[in-house]
């Protein structure tokens, strides 16, 4: 049977021009309804005034950087009523209207997960790589990360393929390949009020992207072929080390 794929994180980029990251806290968005008050954190917050950055127990993480908002959450086994992050961004955005809101990236990751290292590693340069003598140089099999580009009708969708290994609880590791989506829309820029309202109707159409990602994955890539994805969302990706 054909697996498809299950995204295990999501993530909301939000550019902005010249934001104050020291309004992000804890009692900021609590008190201001943005995420759930019973939310306990994961972790002492970070906040200094070039960055500052909220991790919740449930996974959800909140960065406010200078010239950027990061909301992400793991989504691995959470049904698409379940997530989270849409309704914080929107809220947060709502709530900071002052603030000059830019543009916006809809992200997801995903893996494939081989029972062996040889798999992994012909699905790029196999399947996806035309043979060359460019394959045959160095002390070790060459490595390779591919980023393909799509102009779709509203928005570009950037999709980048890595062979990966993923770190289990025993230490062992398995090899893999990362799907990574990252679907960039502008934001019109014009009177605030109109801006801060196609920010939002964005933000509101993250399933649309999600389909989008999932069918290009699991159609074009994918195909016919019997690849496992499912795993873990904590467990920690190995790539390739870079040569000093």
């Amino acid at each position: 049977m054909t697996q498809s794929l299950e995204v295990q994180e999501f993530v909301i980029a939000i550019a902005v021009r010249q934001h104050n990251p020291t309004v992000l806290t804890p009692d900021f968005l609590k008190y201001s309804g943005i995420v759930p008050s019973d939310w306990e954190l994961a972790r002492q917050p970070i906040v200094t005034n070039s960055a500052a950055q909220v991790v919740y127990q449930n996974g959800i993480s909140i960065i406010a950087e200078i010239n950027r908002i990061v909301f992400s959450e793991p989504i691995p086994t959470k049904e698409l009523q379940d997530v989270s992050i849409p309704a914080i961004a929107r809220k947060y955005v709502e709530t900071l209207t002052q603030v000059n809101y830019q543009a916006i990236s809809i992200s997801f990751r995903g893996y494939v997960i081989f029972e062996q290292n040889n798999i992994a590693h012909n699905y790029i340069f196999g399947k996806l790589l035309q043979s060359g003598p460019w394959k045959d140089f160095g002390t070790a099999p060459v490595q390779a990360a591919l980023r393909f580009i799509y102009t779709l009708q509203d928005t570009q969708l950037f999709l980048d393929i890595n062979e990966v290994g993923l770190q289990l609880p025993d230490k062992t590791q398995l090899p893999a390949i990362l799907f990574s989506a990252n679907f960039s829309h502008a934001i019109a820029q014009d009177e605030p009020k109109v801006r801060l309202a196609n920010l939002v109707q964005v933000i509101g159409k993250w399933q649309t992207d999600l389909a989008t990602y999932k069918e290009v994955v699991n159609t074009k890539f994918l195909g016919s072929q019997n690849y496992q994805i499912n795993i873990a969302p904590d467990e920690p990706l190995i790539f390739p080390k870079e040569v000093s």
